[in-house]
């Protein structure tokens, strides 16, 4: 694919750089020399230097043949109206990154589409939502949840205490024949690879499983992993960011109590007129005396969303050195990702990872309805949707040519989950899970076609 990315900040030049690793024809729009020299120096892409709202300039990156245009800069109506521009100059797609959550809430008032930009994507209001889910599953580390909770993905660390533990998957399957749940990626303690689990891979203790599930499995879950669901009431929100405002915001509306510290004297005034139903505090979150003082030991979840990562690290092991259950923390470094279980932080979030899953639905082959990267895996969940033509089609999933790096977790028929084992036929129309590395997606493409 021929794809446009206009701004080379951090959001686009991680998208370049993720793009560029599966070769896709990649030019880079900005006036930053430096940014665009570092981006040359570093990615196989073609760099332009020059504002990307100038018809000169997007005339120069070919946009007339582009497949899709992504405005990325740091100004949301910059990246409205070269979106715009770019679908009147001929772009197939285009994607426009907005900070306005106003814009992606009110969409049926406002037709974008007919202003020339097919999707809004804002990664504050991507990473709030993700917050909130993981509070709904608070004792796991990460969750994401496909059509609305048809299937679910959750991942834990097992303890040795776990029943199945020292089992093969199929031995695990004999043993517990009634579970509503299936292992699609494990990941061994000290390991720096991924593993697609098969019938003759055994769980071991401190593994990081990944399990597709029904909604009756995720109880089953919490029952065989030993792990409690415990009831999160009072959350603390550190930094009062546009994160921090939208997801204090979203979880008031969910009833949840909400203390929100901010260092910024007059942020923290207009949160408090914006949010009256949320406790917010002027002071620096960094002081453990502040946190203590405003009830940091009473709290049941902690949230470190400022701006800068190694607070938000180092707030978080404070919160769990003062048994607070569940523990988020926003970083911009995705090398901090492969620490986050060894340091004892439940969960880091990335606004270019979740940005970066939600462009990838427009560039996977196939008809890719959802899509999300498992944070400490290099490893991709895919929902396709099975075409009357496609490969897979009238097949048994076990007389599938599937690569051996892929495996199929689970299918959504008619708005219903369905964990899927051999013997299950994919039928057009079905909506099937697939768990992939990156060498397998080729393939795995070319069977949804």
């Amino acid at each position: 694919m021929k794809i446009i990315i206009a701004g080379a900040g951090e959001v686009g030049f991680h998208l370049a750089k993720l793009l560029s690793f599966e070769s896709h024809d990649i030019t880079l729009i900005d006036t930053h020399k430096e940014r665009l020299n570092y981006a040359e120096n570093h990615l196989d892409i073609k760099a332009i230097k020059g504002n990307a709202s100038s018809l000169d300039v997007l005339a120069e990156s070919q946009v007339h043949d582009s497949d899709l245009f992504i405005a990325v800069t740091q100004q949301e109506t910059t990246n409205l109206a070269i979106c715009a521009i770019a679908k009147q100059m001929g772009s197939q797609r285009t994607i426009a990154r907005i900070s306005n959550g106003e814009f992606i809430q009110q969409q049926e008032t406002v037709d974008f589409q007919k202003l020339g930009i097919d999707e809004l994507i804002s990664p504050e209001e991507l990473a709030s939502a993700e917050i909130l889910q993981l509070l709904d599953q608070s004792a796991f580390s990460d969750s994401y949840e496909f059509e609305e909770g048809a299937l679910t993905l959750v991942g834990t660390t097992l303890e040795a205490s776990v029943p199945f533990v020292g089992k093969t998957v199929k031995e695990a399957a004999q043993i517990f024949p009634d579970i509503h749940f299936m292992p699609i990626a494990i990941q061994h303690e000290g390991a720096d690879y991924t593993t697609i689990p098969r019938g003759d891979t055994t769980f071991q203790a401190n593994d990081l499983v990944y399990f597709i599930t029904l909604k009756e499995g995720v109880e089953e879950l919490y029952k065989l992993t030993g792990k409690n669901k415990a009831v999160i009431k009072n959350v603390m929100i550190l930094g009062g960011g546009k994160i921090g405002f939208n997801t204090a915001k979203l979880l008031c509306a969910q009833k949840f109590k909400v203390v929100l510290v901010e260092q910024n004297k007059q942020k923290a005034f207009e949160i408090a007129d914006q949010l009256p139903e949320v406790m917010v505090i002027h002071g620096d979150g960094r002081n453990v005396e502040v946190l203590e003082e405003e009830g940091l030991e009473a709290m049941d979840a902690f949230i470190g969303v400022t701006e800068n990562s190694e607070t938000n690290i180092l707030s978080c092991l404070m919160a769990k050195s003062k048994q607070v259950n569940k523990t988020i923390a926003l970083v911009e470094n995705m090398d901090y990702f492969q620490l986050s279980h060894s340091i004892g932080i439940d969960t880091l979030i990335n606004k270019k990872l979740l940005t970066a899953n939600t462009i990838f639905r427009y560039i996977r082959r196939g008809e890719v309805v959802d899509l999300t990267t498992l944070s400490s895996l290099n490893t991709e969940i895919l929902e396709f949707v099975a075409k009357p033509d496609s490969k897979v089609t009238g097949q048994k999933i076990k007389a599938l040519d599937f690569p051996r790096s892929a495996t199929i977790g689970g299918v959504i028929k008619n708005g219903t989950g369905i964990i899927a084992l051999g013997d299950y036929c994919i039928e057009a129309g079905d909506r099937v899970v697939v768990c992939c590395l990156p060498r397998a997606l080729s393939k795995v493409e070319s069977l949804f076609l």
